[in-house]
């Protein structure tokens, strides 16, 4: 093997695919660092959510006829969860944006590609803090610049990049007090580190090791007891949204934002921004988008109830598992029933406190929802079933239990996903069920699976190993094809009025089939628009949801 000179396209791929396998090993290592301003969401989990996104959109890019540089830009902005996510796309952008200018990724593109990340990074942040992933990627990108002029491999240049983030990261609680008082460097510069190791993993084969050490047996929530936060962050809410405005009117944007809190973070170009920010003003600050433009997806999250959270793993009968997220400013907490790992990161990302694994061919009992809606501290509870045959076994539960339990009767995970979009959890259960059970209503789901065994349907005979389509009413496409059965399903779904498609990819799926059903809905219903999850769940390829 000869000397490594410079990095391929291929190789940046690999560094990608690396960095997420890093950031998914110590995403609990960089969760527990996280103590400032305060945890909106948690660093490692918002890093490696970002991090999946441009993942899937590299597995992808070429299928699509996109360059890998687009898919890294594009799924870097679409995916960044947090201010440390948010921040991160920034860097990764800019890294993208310059090694595609470059002749040759050596040292000297690798030093000029950091020393314009840094730059990135810091132009996306309102007020820059000291101490932060900032200061570790500035000093990283000027020694970068200075050791690239030495006359060394480049393997020997990461070596030395690697060591120098390292040295940056110690000393950030020099620059941060609330990091010196908890004794911990910053979690996202520890991010930072794990990049640039995963540079010098594809080149040499380094082993990466954990960004940063914890005191023993310390915790995040221990961290923010000794940093007293109020004093850190009094700002109650994040809001994060995607803006779609002319670049020149941003600045505007940015500094009517400017007056409505801190952590302020806007990232994008050509159009489209991802947008941070700590505040109490939730209505002014999404008003500031409307002024400009138009946001969607708009996420808001109490910062002050995420300092109770706490989420554990408990195990049940049947080979099923109860995750449980406790929180003590909540009037109403929700209980969802899933199957998938996918599925069931979405899901607690919609805000759920109980996700009880589970459903078709692995029901759980009323025992197991009891024991749910037991570990969770709130008094009122809501079941989404996601299942017809769980409907019933969660209407048992209410008369097991002294607290207050309702079930909105969702069949499916379209509409459980939708039917958590209405939820107030600072409201009651009477004042959640009808805007849950409306919403949950306005979506038509769909569902693909192999039949087991013979049978007569409305549609005509099905044969064992069949692909069916199942909406509301049972079958209603069958084929040899599983392709042929998503598209053949999502014709019978589509109206002339329905704007989205959801598609929720299973075990049994793979990216040339959902390539297929993609480019069909492309070229034969223009005006939908298509979002593709990744859900894992078993026996189902395909779940759809239309609105």
């Amino acid at each position: 093997m000869g000397e490594f000179k410079s990095f391929s396209e291929t190789d940046i791929r690999d560094v990608i695919f690396v960095f997420r396998d890093s950031l998914k090993t110590y995403s609990d290592v960089l969760n527990a660092l996280n103590v400032y301003p305060v945890p909106d969401g948690d660093t490692g989990t918002n890093m490696s959510l970002t991090l999946a996104s441009v993942a899937e959109e590299l597995e992808t890019s070429d299928d699509q006829g996109s360059s890998q540089w687009e898919a890294i830009s594009h799924g870097s902005l679409m995916g960044a969860r947090g201010n440390s996510g948010v921040i991160l796309s920034q860097i990764l952008r800019s890294l993208s944006d310059s090694f595609a200018a470059a002749e040759e990724i050596d040292s000297e593109a690798i030093s000029m590609a950091l020393k314009a990340a840094s730059e990135a990074a810091y132009g996306s942040v309102m007020k820059p803090v000291e101490g932060t992933i900032l200061t570790v990627a500035r000093e990283v990108a000027e020694q970068a610049l200075e050791i690239a002029k030495e006359d060394i491999s480049t393997v020997d240049f990461l070596e030395k990049i690697v060591f120098e983030a390292e040295s940056s990261l110690k000393r950030t609680p020099e620059l941060l007090p609330v990091l010196k008082e908890a004794g911990v460097v910053d979690a996202g510069g520890a991010g930072y580190v794990l990049l640039l190791s995963s540079f010098l993993h594809v080149a040499d084969g380094r082993p990466i090791p954990p960004p940063a050490e914890m005191p023993e047996n310390m915790r995040a929530s221990d961290h923010l007891a000794v940093t007293g936060l109020t004093e850190v962050g009094e700002l109650r809410y994040e809001v994060m949204f995607f803006l779609e405005a002319p670049d020149e009117s941003i600045s505007d944007f940015k500094e009517d934002w400017a007056g409505l809190g801190d952590s302020i973070v806007v990232v994008g170009g050509n159009g489209l921004y991802n947008c941070h920010i700590h505040t109490d003003d939730i209505g002014g600050a999404i008003e500031a988008g409307i002024r400009q433009g138009t946001p969607n997806t708009i996420r808001v999250t109490d910062l002050h109830e995420e300092l109770g959270d706490h989420r554990e793993t408990l195990e049940i009968g049947g080979g099923n598992t109860i995750s449980v997220t406790n929180d003590s400013q909540s009037a109403t907490a929700v209980i969802a029933v899933v199957a998938g790992d996918g599925v069931q990161a979405i899901f607690d990302s919609l805000g759920v406190n109980a996700v009880v694994r589970g459903g078709q061919s692995m029901n759980p009992s009323v025992r197991d929802l009891l024991q749910a809606t037991e570990s969770i501290s709130a008094d009122q509870i809501i079941i989404l079933p996601n299942n017809k045959n769980i409907i019933p076994v969660a209407e048992q539960v209410n008369s097991q239990i002294e607290k207050t339990v309702a079930v909105v009767p969702t069949r499916s995970i379209p509409e459980g996903f939708a039917s958590l979009l209405a939820f107030d959890p600072r409201s009651d259960v009477e004042s959640n069920l009808n805007p849950m059970k409306e919403a949950a209503g306005q979506v038509i789901p769909g569902e693909i699976t192999r039949a087991v065994r013979d049978s007569e349907t409305t549609v005509g005979k099905v044969e064992e190993g069949d692909w069916i389509g199942l909406d509301r009413d049972g079958v209603c496409v069958i084929s040899k094809s599983i392709t042929e059965a998503a598209i053949g399903l999502l014709d019978k779904l589509l109206g002339p009025d329905h704007e989205l498609v959801t598609v929720i990819t299973g075990e049994e799926s793979n990216h040339e089939q959902t390539e297929e059903i993609s480019e069909w809905l492309a070229e034969n219903k223009e005006n939908v628009e298509i979002e593709i999850h990744s859900g894992g769940q078993p026996l189902y390829p395909y779940y759809f949801g239309v609105e």
